[in-house]
């Protein structure tokens, strides 16, 4: 009669599952210092040839905006709004693809991934 449950046979060994936990753990610790180094960077972006610029830290918060006086038209406040729009839009695009790269990396780590 056939053995069944448990770690024996053909199952996950119970050094594999420790392995296992212990790499999960590392990449637990990679992600947290790497969120950290994140939310310490700051991320820049201007549009209209430099007219606007916003920057962001890596928490997401916008810590600074700039508008050239010589862009701002009052006959025309939909071309800055626009260019404020570009400019915030592009900062958020740059922060997102830091993180999604950096966290990659550590996500990549894992090789085959998990067996489940």
């Amino acid at each position: 009669m056939a053995k069944r449950g448990g770690y024996g046979g053909m199952g996950m060994m119970p050094g594999n599952m420790n392995n296992l936990l212990k790499q999960a753990q590392r990449m637990q610790k990679q992600m947290e210092e790497t969120q950290a180094a994140l939310e310490e960077k700051e991320y820049e972006a201007t549009s209209g040839g430099g007219a606007v610029k916003v920057k962001m830290n890596g928490k997401k918060e916008i810590t600074e905006v700039k508008i050239d006086p010589d862009c701002v038209d009052i006959e025309d406040i939909e071309m800055l709004e626009d260019l404020v729009l570009t400019a915030v839009n592009q900062v958020i695009e740059l922060q997102s693809n830091d993180e999604k790269n950096s966290m990659g990396q550590i996500a990549g780590g894992l090789g085959g991934g998990l067996p489940f």
